[in-house]
């Protein structure tokens, strides 16, 4: 249940720390370091470079799950960028192999199954970090250019939202089928139950980080773009790709056919039978489908149609 009490700048946030110990992750992300004392919010906020009222907006959200503000064009959106780019840091580069290193541990990397554990997570691993080096390279900067007063025809913050689905689908998955299918002995029954209260956990640290994204950020990138253009500043995704080919989101129809036939375990020439059409159209196909996405591997292209949902995990051979 969350604690329903509305944070303060003048509270000591040591206090909540203490009420709410969830969020000593934030506060790294927020670039805030500890050994700050009994000082309030405010003044540690000051002390540290960190913007007060959207230090707190994010809190009180994650924590409570305030989404209200008395003035929301008082967020920072320099706060709220280094927030979103140190919760990356830290998920990519810290948590993201911490797990993995767990279920080694785990895990008889000899056994068949224990394998297959693995690459799930290697897939799950390379979806997530897929994602959020897309935003890097493509959000961020379209938000800087936005802070520094330059209007991008070819993008908008509404594109990303569209596409700003769930990351956590192979996640879920292969929490599950540890749970329900993963026989072992008592030692690895305990490191297993470990790693598995470790995933839940980062799983609901995604989609804290998701909703942030979705109910804070991409609103007030949306409130920017609506100071910094004139009336219409939506762009159809079609137009962005069109004008930039190295965005990985237009596939044709065709293409996706060849990606489920290819996901299916079906060669060239068979899938050149299947879709009526010659071995050179298939592989010219395959080609503009790893330009586009920047994905080569059978298992690469299989997290991309399972996270696409052009095909259904049930009938997904592991």
């Amino acid at each position: 249940m969350k604690n329903q009490k509305m944070y303060e700048p003048d509270d000591k946030l040591i206090y909540i720390i203490r009420d709410n110990y969830n969020i000593l992750q934030s506060l790294g992300s927020f670039g805030i370091n500890l050994g700050f004392g009994d000082k309030t919010v405010r003044e540690v906020c000051e002390d540290q470079g960190v913007d007060t009222y959207t230090f707190l907006a994010i809190v009180n959200f994650t924590i409570n799950g305030y989404r209200e503000y008395d003035d929301a064009d008082r967020l920072s959106i320099s706060t709220l960028m280094q927030y979103l780019r140190a919760s990356h840091d830290y998920y990519l580069d810290f948590q993201l192999p911490f797990i993995r290193k767990e279920l080694v541990s785990a895990l008889d990397e000899k056994d068949n199954l224990a394998r297959l554990i693995l690459k799930l997570y290697d897939e799950y691993a390379h979806s997530i970090r897929a994602h959020m080096k897309y935003e890097e390279k493509t959000v961020f900067p379209y938000v800087n250019d936005l802070l520094d007063g330059k209007l991008t025809g070819n993008y908008d913050i509404d594109t990303y939202s569209k596409h700003h689905g769930q990351t956590d689908v192979k996640l879920r998955e292969l929490k599950n089928i540890i749970i329900k299918y993963l026989p072992s002995d008592g030692l690895h029954n305990n490191q297993l139950s470990a790693t598995l209260y470790d995933i839940y956990n980062n799983e609901e640290w995604l989609s804290q980080h998701a909703q942030v994204e979705d109910e804070i950020f991409i609103p007030a990138i949306r409130r920017l773009e609506a100071k910094s253009k004139q009336n219409d500043v939506s762009v159809k995704i079609s137009n962005m790709i069109s004008q930039n080919p190295e965005n990985n989101e237009a596939l044709s129809e065709r293409e996706k056919d060849v990606i489920v036939s290819l996901v299916q375990g079906m060669t060239n020439k068979e899938i050149a039978d299947h879709l009526c059409i010659s071995i050179n159209t298939v592989i010219t196909h395959r080609r503009n489908i790893a330009r586009k996405l920047q994905i080569h591997s059978p298992a690469g292209l299989t997290i991309y149609a399972i996270v696409n949902n052009l095909v259904d995990i049930s009938s997904v051979k592991l």
